[in-house]
């Protein structure tokens, strides 16, 4: 064929065109290769609201009505997931790793991240001179955490002592807990935090206002000290301004033994479950009949949850302003009632006005306040009844919620 002079210029044009596409064409092949691996890789998820950057996800977007992605973390290093949050458009996430490092984000006006800062930052960053963690607890506006040798430090906020070292200044960096060993769980609340000794101890520090350090006074704490008369406990959780004790082994350690939780602190709605709305500033019987006994408790601000029996069934007792106790009512509850239709259950955790749970199929049903997403259901109207919560995981395991906070986790 012949062509034109014109026709071979246009032909070696597109001729040199092809040979300059072709490296770009398999490049881009390659990187879309690379993406789809890296989409397919479980990664930690978060939803609700984002005001601080509690999200995680590198943006400030106001909320997430469904999950989206934490920055920078495989579900596969994660080993443990804490939600911090004094309010509803503030809040902190925590996150233990496969080498014994913290990671942490969110706001940070206290120092509550660890990073030797007070900025608040929408991705992870480290957790400063920490290596050997084992077990992490989020507070109001602090956080704490479990060393391989069984003691504690912590950081954030201290104005009333939650640090527990002896003074009432923050700190932006990890500080040791004085006074404490042998602990093998930690639990934080708002501005007051728990230590469960391997001697089945508890003890408290920090804001006391409440009676929510247990010592049968109303002053607050820079140091730990025992809480009154409370031996045996095997499981501990903090709301807002009250605590929850599970005395006795869990529930399928040893079928034959018995159990029962005690709660102290703040009562004004009932969440100690003792049938009063009366604060105890030592621990009382959570009043119900536990079938099958308590295999795990857990506290919202101002709600608190047990799962009980064979089935794994939920009671839940408290504040239901938003249907946070999921029973399909608002009304407050000073003794323990079931979760309607709710069984399975692996894990719960407490928000501010929300209840988030993980059932047996590994999915997640959330319920109660829902202004900023944190059901994460696609929708901002409020249930009090469970919903299926669209995280994009299959295999969920692990869950958080901040105790005064309106966002939630899940890995």
């Amino acid at each position: 064929m012949h062509l034109s002079r014109t026709g071979r210029r246009l032909a070696a044009a597109l001729c040199s065109l092809a040979v300059a596409l072709a490296p770009v064409t398999a490049h881009a092949a390659a990187h879309g290769t690379d993406h789809a691996r890296v989409k397919q890789e479980k990664r930690l998820k978060s939803w609700g609201n984002n005001r601080a950057g509690q999200l995680g996800d590198g943006t400030w977007t106001d909320f997430r009505t469904t999950a989206t992605t934490v920055l920078g973390l495989t579900s596969a290093e994660v080993v443990k997931i804490a939600a911090g949050g004094g309010g509803s458009a503030t809040g902190h996430g925590l996150a233990l790793l496969t080498d014994r490092t913290v990671q942490s984000w969110g706001a940070n006006g206290s120092g509550q991240l660890g990073d030797g800062s007070v900025f608040s930052h929408n991705a992870p960053g480290q957790v400063v001179n920490l290596s050997n963690a084992r077990d992490i607890a989020a507070g109001g506006w602090h956080s704490l955490a479990l060393l391989d040798d069984q003691t504690v430090v912590a950081w954030g906020r201290n104005n009333y002592g939650q640090l527990g070292n002896g003074t009432n200044m923050d700190s932006s960096v990890p500080v040791r807990v004085e006074g404490l060993n042998k602990v093998v769980a930690i639990a934080a609340g708002l501005n007051h935090s728990l230590a469960l000794r391997e001697d089945g101890t508890v003890w408290a520090w920090g804001y006391n206002i409440n009676g929510q350090l247990g010592d049968g006074t109303s002053a607050s704490r820079n140091v730990p000290a025992p809480v009154s008369g409370l031996t045996g406990v095997t499981r501990i959780a903090a709301g807002c301004n009250h605590n929850l004790a599970l005395v006795g082994p869990p529930s399928g350690s040893r079928p034959t033994s018995g159990n029962a939780v005690k709660a102290w602190g703040y009562n004004a709605t009932g969440q100690l479950g003792d049938n009063s709305t009366i604060n105890r500033y030592t621990p009382v019987d959570t009043q119900g009949i536990w079938l099958g006994g308590v295999s795990q408790v857990a506290a919202g601000c101002n709600h608190s949850m047990a799962v009980t029996d064979s089935d794994n069934k939920l009671k839940v007792w408290g504040q239901n302003t938003s249907g946070q106790l999921g029973d399909g009512t608002t009304d407050y509850r000073i003794t323990p009632v079931p979760v309607p239709g709710l069984k399975g259950v692996q894990l719960v955790a407490g928000g501010r006005e929300h209840t988030i749970a993980l059932i047996g199929d590994n999915t997640v049903r959330s319920w109660g306040n829902n202004s900023s997403g944190q059901l994460g259901n696609g929708t901002t109207t409020d249930s009090s009844t469970p919903v299926t919560t669209l995280t994009a995981l299959t295999g969920v395991d692990k869950i958080a919620a901040p105790v005064g906070g309106d966002f939630s986790l899940a890995n």
